[in-house]
């Protein structure tokens, strides 16, 4: 019983001093970034988007049904491949009539999106069915995370992470607390998700210790912790 006493008690010292909340890491800042003024952000286009390019002022160089290749281009007489990931339509339609200006005086370009490709978004953490979602419109994480089946008794409603990829590569995240937006809606300040968002949401701290101690104590040591309860009902040895 004595040896018992004292496994226990070295074991509650080395969990107590190796176990603590970990720091938060610099990659995930908790910094506002999102539109949260009510306006909704100008549709950035992506790769898979079909197009229609005119241009009025020589019609022959016009391009219907072009979709914005893998690399984020497209394909223009004269010009040849112009950067559209990542623009707006007013930022390409700029783009593509400057490129042209050396070719023709005065070009009028108008764009227009016929089509939208692949409208994803990843819902991850500890949810009750993480996966890939279609994003059905203007939706918030709370949304995403309701169709992800929602949080698990793990789940850390105060630390959502949000990750999103801006137009020159960057990857920008932010830390919401969807508690507190639940509580009191005037709390709820994030804004809209956009394509390929990921939605990551964070263990609790307890969760996060039980799984340290099962991975590194009761998975690793020669210990049938079992052995400590008496099967008849005893309680503790």
């Amino acid at each position: 019983m004595w040896a018992k006493l004292v496994l226990i008690g070295v074991l509650s010292v080395l969990i107590g001093g190796c176990v603590s909340k970990p720091v938060p890491s610099e990659n995930f800042p908790d910094i506002a970034w999102q539109n949260h003024n009510g306006e909704v952000d100008p549709y950035l286009l992506w790769t898979g988007d079909t197009l229609d390019i005119s241009v009025t002022t020589a019609p022959e160089l016009s391009r219907d049904d072009v979709i914005i290749a893998p690399d984020g281009r497209v394909q223009m007489p004269f010009i040849g491949s112009v950067q559209a990931a990542g623009l707006t339509i007013d930022d390409l339609q700029q783009s593509i009539s400057s490129r042209l200006s050396s070719e023709l005086r005065d070009p009028r370009v108008f764009v227009a999106a016929t089509a939208y490709g692949s409208q994803q978004i990843f819902v991850s953490g500890r949810v009750a069915q993480p996966g890939i979602f279609a994003l059905p419109g203007q939706i918030g994480p709370l949304q995403a995370i309701t169709m992800a089946g929602g949080f698990t008794p793990t789940s850390d409603a105060k630390q959502v992470i949000i990750m999103r990829r801006i137009p020159g590569g960057e990857i920008r995240s932010a830390i919401y607390d969807i508690k507190n937006g639940i509580v009191d809606p005037r709390l709820a300040n994030w804004g809209a998700l956009q394509r390929f968002d990921i939605v990551h949401v964070s263990p609790t701290w307890i969760a996060v210790e039980n799984q340290f101690v099962q991975q590194y104590f009761r998975n690793a040591l020669p210990v049938d912790f079992s052995l400590f309860f008496d099967v008849t009902g005893g309680g503790l040895f």
